[in-house]
C-alpha cells in the first residue's frame, strides 16, 4: 500500500473514532445512562457496564486523536481494535445486530492498516523516529 492510502484509510478511521469520542463527552452522563439502560435486559451486570460506558468516550477520543495524528500508531491501531471487539461482545448481548457490521468494518480497518503500517510515512511516528525509512 502507498503511503498516501494508508494515510487515507487511516485518517478515515481515526475520524471516526475521534467524531464518536468528541460528541459523547459533553454529554458523558447521558451517554452512560443509556448505555446502562441499553443493557439492563442483557447477561451483563451492571457493575461492568457503568464503568465501560465512561471508558468508552474516552478510549475512542484518544484512540481517534492518536490514530489521525499517527502517533503511537500500532499500539493505537490494536486498542481500537480491542475496543471495537468489546462493543461487537456488547451488541451481541442486547442483539443490536444493526450496529455489528460498522463495527466489523471498523475492525477491518484497523486489521488492514497494522499489516501495512510500514506504509505510515505521514505520521508523527515517521517524523520522530530515528532512522526513518524514505
Amino acid at each position: 500500500m502507498n503511503a498516501s492510502s494508508f494515510l487515507l484509510l487511516r485518517l478515515a478511521v481515526g475520524m471516526s473514532f475521534f467524531g464518536h469520542g468528541v460528541v459523547r463527552m459533553p454529554k458523558l452522563e447521558a451517554f452512560s445512562g443509556w448505555m446502562v439502560k441499553s443493557f439492563e435486559n442483557s447477561m451483563l451486570p451492571e457493575i461492568l457496564v457503568l464503568p465501560f460506558s465512561y471508558f468508552l468516550p474516552i478510549a475512542e477520543l484518544v484512540i481517534g486523536l492518536f490514530v489521525l495524528l499517527g502517533l503511537f500508531t500500532r499500539l493505537s491501531l490494536i486498542s481500537g481494535a480491542v475496543v471495537t471487539i468489546m462493543l461487537l461482545f456488547g451488541s451481541s448481548m442486547i442483539e443490536s445486530w444493526d450496529a455489528i457490521p460498522s463495527q466489523l468494518i471498523h475492525v477491518a480497518f484497523f486489521a488492514v492498516l497494522l499489516h501495512f503500517l510500514p506504509s505510515n510515512r505521514y505520521s508523527f511516528d515517521h517524523t520522530f523516529r530515528k532512522n526513518p525509512v524514505s
